[in-house]
């Protein structure tokens, strides 16, 4: 394998869950030195936030499990984005939903949900928005991203030998 496989990690805004996934997984593979094997990002469904940087809440909640997502910046998932990753992983069916809706016929990349990478997080499917609630909501999405993010390089690492 020459080429790193590409995940993007989509949400609604790319201001809480998604860019807590990026940065939880993307520690993961640096801790496992896989960074020149695996790219990683994250994009939203919605344009309300674009150019702004993670919710403060998200930061924070990251930042005290010693993960810094401060230098992501709220992008758009694009048509483009469909050819340039191997996997779009939405955090919840509404965004899988979108994602299946926008995908140009002939893309070869595997949409699906963050959590069926999960294996500690039982029957939860869905990594819940976190926005409207308080500070409790944020911690529960990084309990879920972790549990995920760990999954989710497991697979990587048997499906491509790393």
């Amino acid at each position: 394998m020459t080429e790193p496989v590409r995940i993007l990690f989509v949400c609604l805004g790319n201001i809480c869950r998604s860019p807590s996934a990026h940065g939880v997984f993307r520690q993961r593979v640096s801790q496992a030195g896989l960074e020149a094997k695996l790219l990683i990002e994250s994009a939203g469904t919605g344009d309300w936030h674009l150019g702004k940087a993670p919710d403060r809440r998200s930061a924070a909640v990251a930042m005290s499990r010693g993960v810094d997502i401060s230098d992501l910046r709220a992008r758009l998932v694009t048509s483009q984005d469909f050819h340039a990753f191997d996997y779009l992983l939405a955090m919840d069916n509404s965004n899988l939903a979108d994602l299946q809706a926008m995908a140009p016929a002939n893309h070869g990349a595997t949409l699906g949900l963050f959590l069926d990478y999960a294996t500690a997080s039982g029957a939860i499917r869905e990594v819940p928005d976190p926005y409207y609630g308080g500070d409790q909501g944020f911690e529960h999405v990084l309990d879920l991203v972790e549990d995920a993010s760990d999954g989710l390089l497991l697979t990587l690492r048997q499906k491509y030998s790393l």
